[in-house]
């Protein structure tokens, strides 16, 4: 499973900078959350032994284990909820970018 999730996180970063230099900050940031959602599972599993069914799941997880990674997602979840309805300018994809690279040096050292 940890070899699968760090996989999946490598593919998923790696589309995501590939849309992000065709400057579709849309498709990029929600690229980048997708990122972020698998390695925050794998970040779990290591830790907890539990990999989340769904978003609600991974927040209670969070919000009850590590509270310092819950408010970070908390803060930037709307963002991700927004991607459905709105255009999501260049500034908002790089922050969401940096946040999600940071984390994944910060926790797998990638």
């Amino acid at each position: 499973m940890e070899e699968e999730l760090l996989r999946n996180i490598k593919i998923f970063l790696s589309s995501a900078e590939l849309v992000y230099q065709a400057k579709d900050y849309t498709s990029a940031t929600t690229l980048y959350f997708k990122t972020l959602f698998i390695a925050l599972d794998l970040f779990l599993l290591r830790k907890l032994k539990i990999v989340p069914k769904d978003h609600s799941e991974r927040f209670r997880l969070l919000e009850k284990s590590f509270p310092e990674e819950y408010s970070k997602l908390d803060k930037y979840f709307s963002i991700y909820r927004s991607t459905y309805s709105t255009t999501i300018e260049k500034e908002t994809c790089e922050e969401i970018r940096r946040y999600v690279v940071s984390f994944l040096k910060e926790k797998f050292g990638i």
